[in-house]
C-alpha cells in the first residue's frame, strides 16, 4: 500500500512540474532577441510579427550598431543578465557563449524535432555546432551569409572587351571559373585614364576586414587557420599559404584608389559609382545592388560564387549569425524561446523568411525553384551555402584575430615585407596565444 501511494504520489508530482512548466511557457508574453542594428534585423522583426499575429507572443527585435553589439552582450553576459531571451551572434561567439555558460544547449531539442536536418551540413557546424565535430548544438543558422562576387555584365559582354580579352589571354571573357581567371579579368579591367579598375576587395583593418577578404583565396587554395590538433605553426604559414597571400596583394594592385581601409560598404560604393568591374562583399550588401535607385548598374549587375582555388578547392568565407537561447532567463522564457525557434525553423516559415529579404539556410528552400529566381543573386548564394568556411570560434578569437589584421594589413596594403614573413609573424603570435590560454602545450 505505501508503495502503491508512493508511486501514485511521484506521478502526481511530475504531472504538476509539467502543468506549472507548460502553464509557466504559456504565461510568456513577450520575447526580446538581440542583434545588429541593419536590414536583417527588420525582416526578423517582421517574421516576429507574424509570430505574434499566431500566438499572442509579442517578439521585440532589439538592435544594436554594429560598433557596439559584441560590448553589450559581453556586458549582459558578464552580468548573468536576463535582459534577452535570445541573441543572432556572430559565428565566431560560440566558443565563448558555450564554454562561458552564456548559451544554453540546444542539442536535445534540435535532435527531438529534426530541426538539425532541415539546414546545410556547413551552416549548422559553424553558425550552431560546437567544439567541431560534437553534435552539440547551441544556435539555430538564421542569417546565412558568405562572401560573393558581383560584376559589371555590360562590360563583360561589350563585342570589343571580348574580343581584345581573348586576343591578350588566350580564352573567351566570362564569368570566371578560377581565381586565376579572376586575376586576368582583374588586370583587363584595370584602366585607371578611364577611373575603371578590375576589383574590389577587403582591405579594412578594423576588425575582421581584411581577413575575411583574404580567406577566399586562403581556404580556396587549400589551407585553413589550425590542423586536428588546434597547431598553426607550419599551417597558417605553409607554402600555399603564402601564395594565396601573395595572390591576395596581387589583385589589390587593380583595386579602384581609396580602398586601402575598405570593407562592405566601400566595396558597394566603388561598384555603385563604376570604378570597379567586380567586387567581393558579403551576400546581405547585394540587395542594393539590385536596387536601381541605388545603383545605376542594377540592371546589368550580374554575381558569382567563389571560383575554385589552384589545386582544386573551392570555399568562401562565411558570414552570418545564428540564433542561440541565452542561459540566465526563467525556465519558462527558455521553453517559449525554443517554441519560437521551432516554428522559425519549419520549412514555411523559412519560405517567409527568405521572402521577405533574409537569408535562409534551409535545404529545401535553398533548392526550390522559386528562391533561385526570386533574386538574380540566390543562385550563387544558395551554390556558397554550400562550401562556406569560417575563422575560430574559440572563446580566444579576438586574440587570435588581431595578429592576422595587423600583419597582413603591413603586407597587402602597406607593402611591408613578404607575405611569408607577414604569415611566419602571425603563426608565432598565434602560437603563442594559444599555448598562454592552454589551448596548446608548447
Amino acid at each position: 500500500m505505501l508503495r502503491k501511494t508512493s508511486t501514485i504520489a511521484i506521478f502526481a508530482a511530475l504531472f504538476l512540474v509539467l502543468a506549472v512548466g507548460i502553464a509557466g511557457a504559456q504565461d510568456v508574453t513577450e520575447l526580446k532577441i538581440l542583434w545588429a542594428e541593419w536590414d536583417p534585423a527588420n525582416y526578423l522583426q517582421e517574421i516576429g510579427n507574424r509570430y505574434a499575429d499566431e500566438t499572442g507572443i509579442t517578439v521585440t527585435v532589439i538592435q544594436e550598431p554594429w560598433g557596439s553589439f559584441y560590448d553589450l552582450m559581453a556586458a549582459e553576459w558578464a552580468a548573468k543578465g536576463d535582459a534577452y531571451d535570445m541573441v543572432v551572434g556572430d559565428s565566431q561567439w560560440i566558443g565563448q557563449g558555450v564554454e562561458q555558460g552564456h548559451y544554453m544547449e540546444l542539442t536535445d531539442f534540435f535532435v527531438e524535432n529534426g530541426i538539425q536536418d532541415t539546414v546545410t551540413p556547413a551552416t549548422l557546424q559553424f553558425y550552431g555546432e560546437y567544439p567541431a565535430n560534437s553534435g552539440k548544438y547551441w544556435a539555430f543558422p538564421t542569417e546565412g551569409d558568405a562572401v560573393g562576387w558581383a560584376y559589371r555584365k555590360d562590360l563583360f559582354e561589350d563585342p570589343d572587351n571580348m574580343a581584345a580579352f581573348e586576343a591578350q589571354y588566350g580564352y573567351a571573357l566570362a564569368v570566371p571559373e578560377t581565381w586565376m581567371q579572376l586575376r586576368d579579368i582583374a588586370e583587363f579591367f584595370t584602366r585607371p585614364d578611364d577611373n575603371l579598375y578590375g576589383i574590389g576587395v577587403y582591405t579594412q583593418i578594423d576588425y575582421d576586414g581584411l581577413t575575411m577578404g583574404y580567406e577566399n583565396a586562403m581556404f580556396s587554395w587549400g589551407v585553413n587557420w589550425q590542423d586536428q590538433d588546434n597547431q598553426v605553426l607550419g599551417v597558417v604559414n605553409s607554402d600555399q599559404a603564402v601564395e594565396a597571400l601573395e595572390f591576395y596583394r596581387g589583385l589589390y594592385q587593380f583595386a579602384p584608389p581609396g580602398t586601402n581601409n575598405a570593407f562592405f560598404a566601400e566595396m558597394n560604393d566603388v561598384f555603385i559609382n563604376g570604378q570597379a568591374a567586380m567586387i567581393m562583399n558579403y551576400f546581405a550588401f547585394f540587395p542594393a545592388l539590385d536596387n536601381p535607385g541605388v545603383n545605376p548598374f542594377a540592371e546589368v549587375t550580374g554575381y558569382f560564387a567563389t571560383p575554385v582555388g589552384p589545386y582544386g578547392d573551392r570555399y568562401t568565407a562565411l558570414g552570418g549569425q545564428g540564433l542561440s537561447v541565452l542561459n540566465y532567463i526563467s525556465d519558462e522564457r527558455k521553453q517559449a524561446s525554443q517554441d519560437f525557434i521551432k516554428w522559425f525553423a519549419s520549412e514555411d516559415v523559412q519560405k517567409q523568411w527568405a521572402e521577405v529579404g533574409g537569408y535562409t539556410c534551409n535545404v529545401n528552400v535553398l533548392e526550390s525553384e522559386e528562391f533561385l529566381g526570386n533574386t538574380p543573386y540566390n543562385p550563387a548564394f544558395a551554390d556558397s551555402m554550400t562550401f562556406v568556411k569560417d575563422f575560430w570560434n574559440i572563446p580566444q578569437f579576438g586574440e587570435l584575430l588581431e595578429p592576422v589584421q595587423r600583419n597582413l594589413h603591413a603586407y597587402v596594403v602597406g607593402g611591408e615585407g613578404t607575405a611569408k614573413e607577414a604569415l611566419d609573424n602571425t603563426a608565432l603570435e598565434q602560437y603563442q596565444i594559444l599555448v598562454d590560454s592552454g589551448v596548446l602545450s608548447e
